[in-house]
């Protein structure tokens, strides 16, 4: 669901926030606890967020999904350029995706070599 961000200016409230971008309140929370995002609070103790962590939240969503734990995302989040879309390849970052990635492979490998193993047992 895509939501619309109300003014450039104006703060959005944790349930705006979760509808732009699919993400649980609880997740917004704890996103918010570890240092990914930041909120400010109203004067009725509401979590106010800038329209600019509509991006932020997206960028950390997807990261997760394509396999990074938080503390990565931590990592990688810096180095995205402001299409989101490219890693500058700092340090950092490039020694976390190889080993993503080559986690992904092992992974993949035991999968396989599962697969093989009930094929065998079942006779196909």
């Amino acid at each position: 669901m895509d939501v619309k961000v109300k003014a450039e200016s104006s703060p959005l409230l944790i349930g705006d926030l979760s509808r732009c971008t699919d993400a649980s309140p609880r997740s917004l929370r704890h996103y918010e606890a570890v240092g990914l995002i930041r909120a400010r609070r109203a004067a009725n103790g509401f979590r106010e967020y800038d329209p600019e962590t509509v991006t932020q939240v997206r960028r950390i969503r997807a990261l997760l999904a394509a396999g990074f734990n938080l503390a990565a995302v931590a990592t990688i989040l810096p180095c995205l350029d402001d299409d989101a879309e490219h890693l500058q390849m700092c340090p950092d970052v490039a020694a976390q995706v190889r080993r993503t990635l080559g986690s992904i492979a092992e992974q993949s490998e035991e999968l396989m070599r599962r697969r093989q193993e009930i094929e065998r047992l079942i006779g196909s």
